[in-house]
């Protein structure tokens, strides 16, 4: 849960980690070894306590025929940790490298290798490498399986205490200032559970920018360092929250923010459905389709935002 990505580590196991060659992996029973394709297994890792690795990641470790991991320093601890000693070949597969190391994996996978993917933690493909792997596999007709492991996002929707039953997860948000607002702004209506990553040194700015396209009030929680030494979950409303993230946090931070409340009819006035409106054509929305969001957020008539929004161009065009 990471959106910086490590320089080229050295190899836990003494595995070479250039090219992939193609894995007989004769020395267990493991499916795809039986002359046609391998499998891809992508194997959840602990966001935090070593003591929540599912049991299965260490027997997948084991007999892997290839290892990508995100940073093999990290997959060298990880192995340690659980004790497990690693005879498959172990190669890095991470943000810099993803594009090009994809089609030596499938290549592996169609000689029959089954591969374990693993990231510094969680689920692969989550905010993390893999989506690309697992799609040349689906497009192969490769076997793509996983290993459950613990989950920052549900963990952090599970503690935050605010509502569970319908959330949205939306990963990172951009570093330019500018665009993070346009990403919020996109949400600013939206009533289910919103969940979110954030780098430390940037979660000040971030909910300071959620203050304002939310309002200050929303309940919100920020999660830090799940699962380990220095849990920490803070619950309070954005403005709140801004202010605390202000003097410096550490750690791994996952943000649940609540959901917008549902307008009753005719409660939002003219005004506000033009800012609305106004916030989404500047967000790169055509102002139809602008026009029918607030619409339906609003739980109003296209008609009536669309003379709000006609109302508001004729008076701006009247004053001299």
């Amino acid at each position: 849960m990471t959106d910086t990505q490590p320089n080229q580590p050295n190899q836990p196991s003494g595995q070479p980690g250039g090219q992939l060659g193609s894995q007989s992996g004769s020395q267990s029973g493991h499916p795809g070894r039986s002359g046609g394709p391998g499998v891809l297994v992508l194997a959840g890792t602990p966001i935090g306590d070593l003591a929540d690795a599912p049991p299965r990641l260490a027997t997948e470790l084991a007999g892997a025929d290839v290892i990508a991991a995100e940073d093999t320093r990290r997959l060298r601890r990880l192995t340690q940790g659980l004790g497990v000693h690693t005879t498959g070949r172990v190669v890095s597969y991470f943000e810099g490298n993803e594009s090009a190391r994809t089609p030596e994996l499938v290549e592996a996978l169609l000689g029959g290798a089954r591969v374990l993917l693993v990231t510094d933690a969680g689920m692969p493909s989550v905010s993390d490498p893999g989506y690309r792997l697992v799609a040349a596999a689906v497009e192969k007709d490769i076997k793509v399986t996983a290993v459950p492991g613990p989950s920052a996002v549900l963990t952090a929707l599970a503690l935050s205490g605010l509502p569970v039953d319908r959330f949205c997860f939306e990963g990172f948000l951009p570093r330019k200032a500018g665009e993070r607002l346009g990403r919020l702004r996109e949400v600013e209506g939206e009533r289910r559970t919103l969940v979110y990553f954030e780098a430390p040194h940037r979660l000040d700015d971030t909910l300071a920018a959620m203050a304002e396209v939310f309002g200050a009030d929303r309940r919100a929680a920020v999660c830090r360092e799940l699962t380990k030494t220095y849990e920490e979950v803070r619950r309070g409303g954005l403005g709140e929250l801004a202010e605390w993230a202000a003097e410096g946090v550490r750690g791994e931070i996952t943000i649940v923010v609540e959901g917008a409340p549902e307008a009753a009819p005719g409660e939002v006035d003219a005004a506000e459905l033009v800012r609305r409106v106004q916030v989404r054509e500047e967000a790169g929305e055509r102002r139809k389709e602008a026009i029918a969001a607030v619409a339906a957020e609003a739980g109003l008539p296209k008609r009536e935002v669309f003379d709000a929004v006609v109302a508001a161009k004729n008076a701006a065009q009247k004053v001299p």
